[in-house]
C-alpha cells in the first residue's frame, strides 16, 4: 500500500498583519492551548522589535522577522538510517513546509532559553534581531545542523529507502 500525502492545514491569516505565516507561528508558541496569550507575546515582541531596530533600519518589524526566520531555515537534516549492524546519520534534504517549521520551532526554542532578558516577548524580539543579524544562538543550531550534514556527505548515497 502506497503512503498517502497528508493535506496541507490552511492557516487564516491574523487580524493585525493580515499574514497566515503570523499564525502559523503563533501556533506553534501556544502552550496549554492559550492562543490569545501567545498572540499577546508575538505582538508585544514586533512591539519591542520596532522601539530596538532605530531609525537607520527601513523594514517594519514583521519584514525583520520574516528576515530572521529566513536565515534561521535548514537545508538539509541528519536523520538516522539502521545499516548492518550499526546507525549511521544520512543527510537529507528538506522540503520548503518542514524548513519553515523547523525555522519556527528552532526561534521559539532558543528565544525560550534566553537568559539576559525577563519575559518571553522581550526574549523573542531580541532573538529574531540576532536572527535577522545573522549571530545568535538559532543560526548557531542551524550551522550546527549544517555541519552535521556535512561532515555525513559520504553517507548521503543511502538517502533513498
Amino acid at each position: 500500500m502506497r503512503k498517502v500525502k497528508k493535506k496541507r492545514k490552511i492557516y487564516f491569516p491574523d487580524t493585525k498583519f493580515n499574514d497566515p505565516l503570523v499564525t502559523r507561528f503563533v501556533n506553534h508558541l501556544m502552550k496549554n492551548g492559550k492562543k490569545s496569550l501567545a498572540y499577546k507575546i508575538f505582538y508585544e515582541s514586533m512591539n519591542k522589535i520596532e522601539e530596538i531596530k532605530g531609525e537607520k533600519e527601513v523594514k517594519s518589524a514583521l519584514e525583520i522577522w520574516k528576515e530572521g526566520l529566513r536565515n534561521i531555515m535548514p537545508h538539509v537534516e541528519v536523520r538516522n538510517r539502521r545499516m548492518g549492524g550499526s546507525n549511521i546519520q544520512v543527510p537529507i534534504p528538506i522540503s520548503s513546509n518542514s524548513k519553515i517549521t523547523k525555522a519556527m520551532k528552532l526561534l521559539i526554542s532558543c528565544a525560550s532559553i534566553r537568559k539576559n532578558e525577563k519575559t518571553m516577548s522581550y526574549k523573542l524580539a531580541y532573538e529574531t534581531l540576532d536572527a535577522f543579524k545573522e549571530q545568535g544562538e538559532a543560526i548557531k543550531r542551524k550551522e550546527n545542523i549544517h555541519k552535521m550534514a556535512e561532515s555525513n556527505k559520504a553517507f548521503s548515497h543511502f538517502r533513498f529507502f
